[in-house]
């Protein structure tokens, strides 16, 4: 009787070890998969490889047409399973000074930041440091208003104002210094200070501003000690190979070290950078046309973030707008019956206008960036068409449609 439970005992220890070391070999499979290798750097070149002499010649056309017909002034790129079909940088990176813009010129990505923004923050999740149903208050004790979660800053549910005019308001009437950047705990102090009155309850509509991800960029900072430039260079950057990729904060550069200048619509002049280029989060990353194309490998294959992460991510939190546009965590959406599922994210900011489109079900991405705020991004359709993709434009299926984004980004 002795020797029979010995055995059955025997048994179920060599189970219960077998199982713990099959769970920790996943484990150490999935952590494996999260170090970058000499194997990354080889193929990242590959993808990133262009012979001009190969490139496509209607998206050359398309692109000639939007810069000589349009004002289009950028850099663009379009790569479809994982090969660039075209690049081009055309125009001025500095009308003042006539410096032309490089493939490899880095541009304030605006709005496109809030796709890095719900990444680390979905990291964080992973990592248990934070939870999507935690209160700003459990990090921001005298934070002004009451239910707002991190879930609900991602998909821009929260109700707060928009600190961007609320900041610019009072540093204009109190005379505040206006070159050197604020940070995203100055900006916090303030809201706790003035307590602003907000747009609406938390939870009850979908109203897109900047707030919820500047207060995300705080929350980043608050949980790991570190501040945001720290930890996505750390843990989103490096990761993914993206080596022309930084946040420039006039919080922390007294010049931001990029050569792009984003300008108004005629040329008239320079947008210069102020106190509003100090919060990040929302905006504040720099990067270029290469490492958006890197930034959407990493994604899909895992490195960044778990497929249960990223589904999460993907799918729309609000009340889609005619039927098809929607906002996930961080991403922008566009999906509908027997339509693509693509996920994009619109840029607007002193001087910059951009789109990021990334096409899931064909496995393409669209990605034009520009420092001369007109209305050239309006006129996308064909290249959408011709790639049997949705027209990424709110009224595309409505009425007389409208920039993508243009009043809120």
């Amino acid at each position: 009787m002795n020797f029979r439970y010995i055995v059955s005992a025997f048994a179920i220890s060599i189970t219960l070890l077998t199982a713990c070391n099959s769970e920790k070999s996943e484990e150490k499979k999935a952590a494996d998969a999260k170090v970058r290798v000499k194997e990354d750097d080889k193929a990242d070149s590959l993808l990133i490889a262009y012979n001009p002499a190969k490139g496509d010649k209607w998206i050359a056309d398309f692109v000639d047409n939007l810069h000589k017909k349009y004002g289009f002034n950028g850099n663009m790129l379009v790569a479809k399973d994982g090969k660039i079909l075209y690049e081009k940088a055309i125009g001025w990176a500095d009308y003042l000074h006539r410096d032309s813009l490089k493939i490899n010129s880095e541009f304030e990505l605006a709005s496109i930041t809030k796709t890095f923004t719900g990444t680390a923050i979905m990291q964080l999740v992973e990592a248990k440091k934070l939870s999507l149903d935690d209160n700003v208050k459990k990090f921001f004790p005298n934070f002004p208003y009451e239910g707002i979660t991190v879930k609900l800053l991602l998909s821009h549910r929260s109700g707060m104002m928009n600190y961007v005019y609320f900041i610019d308001d009072i540093w204009r009437k109190e005379k505040r210094p206006m070159k050197k950047g604020v940070t995203n705990q100055d900006v916090m102090n303030v809201i706790a200070e003035k307590k602003p009155n907000p747009y609406t309850k938390p939870d009850n509509r979908f109203h897109y501003n900047n707030s919820n991800f500047m207060v995300l960029g705080a929350i980043i900072e608050k949980v790991t000690g570190q501040r945001y430039s720290q930890y996505m260079m750390e843990h989103v950057f490096k990761p993914a190979g993206l080596k022309n990729t930084h946040v420039y904060s006039t919080s922390e550069y007294e010049k931001i070290p990029v050569d792009v200048v984003g300008h108004d619509r005629t040329w008239k002049y320079s947008v210069a950078q102020n106190f509003l280029d100090g919060p990040v989060g929302d905006k504040g990353i720099y990067s270029t046309v290469h490492d958006l194309v890197l930034f959407d490998k990493y994604l899909k294959n895992g490195r960044l973030l778990s497929k249960n992460s990223l589904d999460s991510s993907y799918v729309g939190r609000n009340k889609p707008v005619n039927g098809h546009f929607n906002y996930g965590y961080g991403w922008r959406l566009f999906e509908g019956d027997k339509m693509d599922k693509v996920v994009y994210h619109t840029g607007w900011w002193h001087g910059f206008r951009h789109i990021y489109v990334r096409d899931l079900d064909k496995n393409i991405v669209i990605i034009f960036l520009g420092n001369l705020t007109n209305g050239s991004l309006m006129h996308l359709d064909d290249l959408y068409k011709h790639f049997n993709m949705p027209i990424i434009r709110k009224g595309a299926y409505h009425g007389n449609g409208s920039l993508p984004g243009s009043d809120e980004d």
